[in-house]
C-alpha cells in the first residue's frame, strides 16, 4: 500500500467515481488511476467500488470505510508537510488562541498588534468562550494554547503559565449611591442587585466565597460572560458591576465610576497553557513573552519539560506575577 495510491483513491470519490475527473485533478492518466485502484483492491482482498464494465457504480460497504481511513491518512501526511514548511521557516505558521472575552478585547489588542508586526506571515485565529467552551477547545485539538483565569482542573494536560494578576472592581452610573463611596464594605455591596461573570461548573465562586465569609448571601441578579454586556445593564439601572479591572476603559465608560474591590474580592492569576509536549516554535515563546514579559524563553522551557501542574507551580511560587494594566 502506498500514499499515492490512497491519493488517488480519495481523489477518485470526491469526484463522483469519474476517474477521467480525478485523474484530471491528480495531472495523471486515467487509466494510471485506474491501475493503482486495482492494485489496491487486488493487496487488500475485497473490492473497494462496484463496477459495470469500466465504470465505477458505488463504493462498497468495507471501501468507504478504506477511504474513511486513507482521508484521515492523507490529512496527516499533509500535516507532516506543513510542519516541515514551518520549521524550515520560523516567520511562518500559525497560531490558534481560546481565550475569553475580556481577555480577548481588553488584554490582547496591543499583544497581538506587536505580535503581527512581527510576524506578519503567521496565521492568527482568535476564539473565545467560557472556561469550559475552551477546554472543550482543547479537547478537540482545535487551539494551540489557551489564555484563562482559574478552572485549572479544567486543563490538567496543559503547562500553565502565569502572566499577571487581576482584580475586580465596581463599576455604578455617576448617580449611584455607591459612587460616592470609596472603599465600600461588602454588606454595602450586597445591599443591591450584582451584575456579574458567568460561574463556572468547577467549583464555588469567589465572590460566594467572600459574602460567604461575611455570612450573607448576594444577591446576583444577572451573569454574562462579556464585560461589555454587563456594563450595558449596569448603565439601564438593572443592577451594580463586577468586572475585571482591565475591562473599564477611562474614556468609553467615562458615564461610569470604577471602585476599586480588591479589599473585597480576591485577585485572579490569569495563566497561558500549552498541551505538554507539543513542540513550541520560536513565535508561540515571542507570543508568550509579550503578554507576560516575565516568562522568558529558559523559563517556559523549564516549566514544559516538567510532568504535572505541582511541580509547575512550585517553580513560580516565588516569582512576582506583574498586575494586569
Amino acid at each position: 500500500m502506498k500514499l499515492h495510491q490512497l491519493r488517488y483513491l480519495a481523489a477518485v470519490a470526491h469526484s463522483g467515481l469519474n476517474i477521467t475527473a480525478a485523474a484530471q485533478k491528480l495531472h495523471t492518466s486515467q487509466p494510471g488511476v485506474s491501475k493503482q485502484i486495482k492494485l489496491l483492491e487486488d493487496e487488500l482482498g475485497f473490492q473497494i467500488f462496484t463496477r459495470e464494465g469500466r465504470n465505477l457504480t458505488r463504493i462498497t460497504p468495507a471501501g468507504q470505510q478504506v477511504i474513511d481511513r486513507a482521508q484521515h491518512i492523507l490529512k496527516e501526511a499533509q500535516a507532516i508537510r506543513d510542519l516541515a514548511t514551518e520549521l524550515r521557516d520560523e516567520g511562518r505558521g500559525s497560531l490558534s488562541i481560546g481565550t475569553t472575552h475580556t481577555q480577548a478585547r481588553y488584554v490582547l489588542p496591543d499583544v497581538i498588534h506587536e505580535f503581527r508586526t512581527r510576524y506578519p506571515q503567521v496565521k492568527l485565529n482568535l476564539h473565545q468562550g467560557t472556561s469550559e467552551q475552551i477546554a472543550e477547545m482543547v479537547a478537540q485539538d482545535r487551539i494551540d494554547c489557551a489564555i484563562n483565569t482559574g478552572s485549572e482542573q479544567l486543563f490538567a494536560d496543559l503547562t500553565l503559565l502565569p502572566c499577571y494578576r487581576w482584580h475586580r472592581v465596581i463599576v455604578v452610573p455617576r448617580s449611584h449611591p455607591l459612587a460616592e463611596v470609596p472603599r465600600p464594605t461588602i454588606k454595602q455591596l450586597g445591599a443591591y442587585p450584582l451584575i456579574t461573570y458567568t460561574f463556572g461548573f468547577s467549583g464555588p465562586s469567589s465572590l460566594h466565597q467572600a459574602f460567604g465569609r461575611a455570612n450573607l448571601i448576594p444577591d446576583v441578579a444577572i451573569t454574562a460572560r462579556d464585560s461589555d454586556v454587563i456594563k450595558t445593564y449596569v448603565r439601564l439601572g438593572l443592577g451594580v458591576g463586577l468586572v475585571a479591572q482591565m475591562a473599564v476603559d477611562p474614556q468609553e465608560d467615562a458615564d461610569l465610576v470604577s471602585i476599586d474591590a480588591s479589599h473585597l474580592l480576591s485577585s485572579h492569576v490569569t495563566w497561558i497553557g500549552f498541551r505538554r509536549g507539543v513542540l513550541l516554535r520560536r513565535y508561540m515563546y515571542d507570543f508568550v513573552h509579550l503578554l507576560a514579559p516575565h516568562l522568558d524563553r529558559r523559563l517556559v522551557d523549564k516549566a514544559h519539560r516538567l510532568s504535572g501542574p505541582e511541580e509547575v507551580a512550585q517553580l513560580f511560587e516565588d516569582v512576582e506575577l506583574p498586575r494586569a494594566k
